[in-house]
């Protein structure tokens, strides 16, 4: 009898072993899954929705491959560290409130991608940008505020985060006067402010002279630019007045805007001298339009 007992005790302590462990098994799955629920599987809280675009796509690959084509082609002397600066770049913005940013947010990647600007090699603009720019790539003597590090890395593109996530907001970002505290914003106004008070000798300005005001009291140029320039260190301001070929132009160096300009730079005794359609503007402008009759000449 002895003998016959055994099997069914062995049986039964199979039982109570597996009952055991299926016990401990959901034990570990409930854990498990409130560790996870208190560690974020709730859904990501919804990102808010703002009237610019959202950041832009591939931004860090972006904005990496600007760095190192600019600091290793362009300019190999700076020798900038571009990882570091992307670094900066990120924690400027990444998990803040986008329309919260301040100058210290820049702060350190200013400092890391500052270099210096040559003197009378200035050139500032306001609603001229792609003909100013078109005019340092050929003619090479004066710089934008886009040639430089800073800007050459960060134009046309945007950015933008959320406080509730690690990641760019990709939906939508604040527009450049939804708030006036925005990433974008506070870049570009810090960036200008530090390339204006960076020009020496002859600084150059390019202006629209085929709208009402070519200068604007409400521009980065307006309102952060000129008043940044060092009258210790700028002597003089060369304002160019370019009119869009075709368009009649008039005498746009005697309209009421840019002698608000001039009683602005002379208060802070900074010389002044305007020009109506300065020649080499309007030879760049005839290659795209060369049957132009202000062209025909050349």
């Amino acid at each position: 009898m002895v003998r016959e007992s055994r099997p069914c005790w062995t049986q039964k302590w199979r039982c109570l072993l597996l009952g055991l462990l299926l016990v401990l098994i959901v034990g570990a799955v409930a854990v498990l899954a409130a560790v996870a629920l208190a560690r974020g599987g709730r859904p990501p809280a919804e990102l808010p929705q703002w009237k610019g675009r959202g950041s832009t796509a591939h931004l860090k690959e972006i904005l990496l491959g600007r760095c190192f084509a600019y600091a290793g082609l362009l300019r190999p002397e700076l020798r900038k560290d571009c990882l570091k600066i992307w670094n900066a770049f990120q924690n400027a913005f990444i998990s803040k409130n986008p329309c919260n940013i301040t100058e210290q947010d820049y702060q350190p990647l200013m400092a890391l991608a500052a270099h210096p600007i040559p003197c009378n090699k200035t050139l500032l603009w306001s609603k001229t940008n792609e003909l100013a720019h078109r005019y340092t790539k050929v003619r090479g003597d004066l710089l934008t505020l886009e040639d430089t590090l800073l800007g050459y890395m960060a134009d046309g593109l945007m950015w933008c985060g959320s406080p509730s996530s690690p990641e760019m907001n990709y939906q939508s970002c604040p527009h450049w006067l939804e708030c006036a505290n925005n990433p974008n914003s506070v870049y570009w106004k810090m960036a200008s402010r530090i390339f204006a008070e960076a020009a020496c000798g002859v600084v150059h300005v390019m202006l629209n002279g085929s709208i009402s005001q070519p200068f604007g009291n409400s521009s980065i140029f307006g309102s952060v630019e000129v008043h940044r320039l060092n009258p210790k260190r700028v002597h003089l301001m060369k304002v160019w007045v370019i009119h869009n070929l075709g368009v009649q132009s008039s005498d746009s160096c005697s309209k009421s805007s840019i002698k608000e300009l001039k009683s602005i730079l002379e208060g802070r005794n900074i010389g002044f001298s305007c020009e109506g359609d300065h020649r080499a503007v309007q030879l760049i402008q005839c290659v795209g339009n060369p049957e132009e009759p202000a062209c025909r000449a050349c």
